[in-house]
């Protein structure tokens, strides 16, 4: 028998899973925001799943030279590099090198290698 309360304890529950960013990730990966570094415009949403780390389609960084992707843990892992930034805005992808676990860290960067500073910084969720 369905009585209100059970309508809406359901309703409760539904509106609890939609309100979880993840829930409605693409690979339900963790999930971080960009905050710009240096001067630098950058943000946007990075999932980071399994095997890649995923900038979404609102990435947005305002340009530097030699800006690359890596993680970190309270701070940049230069052993962490996946590449360089492939674009300045929308969806892109980089494979996590091999040995390195995900889990480990709890920031994703966007770094310039060639003056050695922070572009962006997304903490992971």
């Amino acid at each position: 028998m369905t009585t209100r309360r059970t309508v809406v304890q359901g309703f409760a529950a539904l509106t609890a899973v939609a309100a979880t960013p993840a829930a409605f990730a693409g690979g339900h990966g963790r999930l971080g925001k960009f905050k710009g570094k240096k001067g630098h415009a950058t943000s946007g949403t990075v999932e980071v799943l399994k095997n890649e780390v995923v900038l979404l389609d609102d990435f947005s960084f305002d340009g530097a030279p030699d800006p690359k992707v890596a993680f970190g843990k309270n701070g940049y892992d230069s052993k962490t590099l996946m590449g360089l930034l492939k674009k300045n805005k929308g969806k892109s992808s980089y494979a996590i090198p091999a040995g390195i676990n995900p889990d480990d860290y709890n920031e994703v960067w966007i770094w310039c290698e060639k003056f050695n500073v922070p572009l962006g910084l997304a903490k992971l969720k």
